[in-house]
């Protein structure tokens, strides 16, 4: 649905030039929901913009429904966006129009009858939970009502992909939720593409079928969220997801990590169970079968989008032969295992 082909984008020009996003291909599949994830400044507003032109590449395609938008006229851009709609952090609404008059903007801009308008706007604010706001002042409404009333006007063109610029940043966790479940309703029940940028994980895990990670410009790490979440492919995939999980060895055990295994050294190990595995009893199979003690030092369940996802931290505590023959066992089995160091034994 959405294609960026080689997407850059420069500011200035010679040796004050800013490259905000380098070259970038992203596809975003129809239906799906993709989250860009990165810290401040990373790019992904820049990305998000260039979708709808609001930025104009300085390189590449951009292509929706595959219509290259870089191709038209103004005119033909304008067109275009009718099937784009976005929202935005800060809401954006206008002071002086009601809840109804505010998602009825776009319509009347558009030249649509008020009796359409009326018809199209009603079933928006009941979709949202606005239904008894209608008559309602911006002033009078919670921040979460207020990102409702974008969504309702995001919606009001019918449009076919909807771009969510760090929609939820602005809101309270327990609003939060909420948003995000209005979000993943609206893209079950309208088949609406949605591409958000964010900086909460949370946000991800919730609502994304694919995330994609994005630093200094570039695109980093595109991947599944299950996938993503069990096994990031890049260090700072793998960064994130632990800043967001917390889940490190103790600090007085990562002071004494080595690099590298000696003769007197047991590994400390990061398990990612997914799936059947995630219940499955390994620790005890490796105790049993191997004859050596693991000692868990973090663990966690998740549950990502009814995908069982588990979390540890290990010491694999005996002679380094058997510790590498066990690295061997679990390398073979459906988990995604890292080691972390080695720390000396006091055997």
């Amino acid at each position: 649905m959405i294609k960026l082909e080689n997407v850059s984008k420069i500011y200035g020009q010679g040796s004050g030039a800013v490259h905000a996003l380098k070259p970038v291909d992203l596809h975003v599949p129809k239906g799906s929901i993709t989250g860009v994830i990165g810290t401040s400044g990373a790019g992904k507003s820049t990305l998000i913009r260039c979708v709808n032109l609001l930025e104009r590449p300085s390189t590449g395609r951009v292509l929706v429904d595959e219509q290259d938008l870089t191709a038209l006229s103004e005119s033909g851009l304008r067109k275009a966006r009718h099937d784009i709609g976005m929202i935005f952090q800060h809401f954006n609404l206008l002071s002086s129009r009601t809840v109804f008059a505010n998602v009825a903007l776009p319509l009347e801009l558009m030249g649509i009858t008020k009796r359409d308008i009326r018809d199209r706007v009603l079933p928006l604010l009941e979709l949202t939970g606005l239904s008894d706001k209608a008559a309602s002042y911006p002033a009078e409404l919670s921040g979460g009502q207020k990102q409702r009333v974008a969504i309702a006007r995001a919606l009001a063109s019918r449009p076919k992909v909807l771009l969510c610029d760090e929609a939820t940043s602005a809101l309270d966790p327990q609003t939060t939720a909420s948003i995000l479940t209005l979000l993943r309703d609206i893209n079950t029940q309208l088949g609406l593409t949605i591409l958000l940028i964010t900086h909460e994980m949370e946000v991800v895990k919730t609502i994304c079928d694919q995330v994609a990670l994005i630093a200094n410009g570039e695109l980093v790490e595109t991947a599944e969220v299950g996938d993503f979440f069990t096994a990031p492919r890049t260090q700072l995939g793998r960064t994130f997801l632990n800043d967001y999980l917390e889940l490190e060895p103790p600090r007085n055990l990562l002071e004494r990590l080595l690099e590298a295994p000696g003769e007197r050294t047991h590994p400390i190990v990061r398990l990612a169970f997914r799936g059947d595995t995630a219940s499955a009893p390994i620790i005890s199979r490796l105790s049993r079968e191997f004859d050596i003690e693991v000692s868990i030092l973090e663990a966690r369940i998740e549950d990502i989008q009814g995908r069982t996802l588990g979390l540890m931290i290990a010491e694999l505590m005996g002679p380094t032969a058997i510790t590498q023959d066990v690295l061997t066992f679990l390398n073979k089995l459906d988990l995604h295992v890292e080691v972390l160091g080695h720390v000396q034994r006091n055997d």
